[in-house]
């Protein structure tokens, strides 16, 4: 039995599936499954029922799996100790972010962060909050950048800025003339939306909701590229961050609200318990001044 054993395990009964679980460890299917097989006759066990449709744990896999993590959560505990002693601000980090942020903010930090800290070696994941904070608190990330609040125990969140949502309509919007607008310009909207999971899509929905908006059931989009698309094509209107807003041109008009404009607060989380608290502490204050720039810009 070892480690690597260990994380397929654990890869398995996430994605409850081996061709995924195979992927997500960069090994082929064949071989994360000859593992695994290898990890049940050492151990003596039935750790997973395999049928045809669908993947299940043993109720001895059940068990077993969540010994597992707490001993890859010790392992990314001792190894990060490590490096810290041998580097503060230096190693590997491994940074969770949400798919409304990475695509419009990575790009524009990760020279910068290099720059501040280059003996770090970035290793990034994108997914929704409920995959990163779950990734975070087994210790398979180190911090994770998202939408605040998270409210999660034995998390520390860090607010790095405010991000304004602007008006998304189509050119041919009667409103899409207008040099900004007012929450009350909401009601009876059509309003597009992300699907479920993603907390931009709560935020949205909770802003629209307390301005008589109306979400347009018929459609909920996975990404805000999608959301820009419809929006072009006159599906609706919907609330776009700032930092995904695109350069004028184009069908989509992007208009900012007036007094008091809504807003999401992205912020940095890390475990309590974290040997890195120095490096994210600088880090915190790198990201803040780096996105107080890009907004005001």
């Amino acid at each position: 039995m070892n480690l690597r054993d260990l994380r397929y395990l654990v890869a398995v009964a996430e994605h409850k599936h081996f061709g995924r679980a195979a992927e997500a460890c960069f090994v082929s299917q064949p071989t994360l499954s000859t593992q695994l097989k290898k990890l049940e006759e050492f151990l003596g066990v039935t750790l997973i029922e395999r049928s045809n449709r669908q993947v299940m744990l043993s109720p001895a896999g059940e068990l077993i799996v969540a010994q597992a993590q707490r001993v890859l959560r010790e392992v990314n505990t001792l190894t990060s100790m490590a490096e810290q002693f041998r580097d503060p601000l230096g190693g590997e980090f491994r940074l969770g972010i949400i798919p409304t942020v990475a695509p419009y903010l990575l790009p524009k930090i990760l020279q910068p962060l290099r720059k501040a800290f280059p003996n770090l070696r970035l290793q990034l994941t994108e997914a929704q909050t409920a995959q990163i904070t779950r990734m975070l608190k087994q210790g398979d990330l180190d911090a994770i950048l998202l939408a605040l609040p998270l409210n999660e125990e034995n998390i520390k969140e860090v607010p790095l800025f405010k991000e304004p949502f602007l008006f998304a309509a189509s050119k041919n919007h009667p409103k899409a003339r207008q040099k900004k607008v007012s929450l009350k310009d909401l009601e009876d909207e059509q309003v597009l939306l992300l699907e479920d999971g993603h907390c931009l899509r709560d935020q949205a929905l909770d802003i629209c909701s307390a301005h008589r908006a109306v979400e347009n059931t018929n459609f909920r989009a996975t990404s805000l590229e999608t959301l820009r698309q419809m929006v072009a094509a006159d599906a609706g209107i919907t609330l776009m961050p700032q930092l995904a807003v695109q350069p004028r041109g184009g069908n989509v008009r992007y208009l900012p609200f007036g007094n008091k404009p809504p807003h999401r607060v992205i912020g940095l989380c890390w475990r309590t318990t974290s040997t890195r608290a120095p490096l994210l502490e600088e880090m915190s204050e790198v990201l803040k001044q780096l996105g107080t720039q890009l907004l005001a810009g």
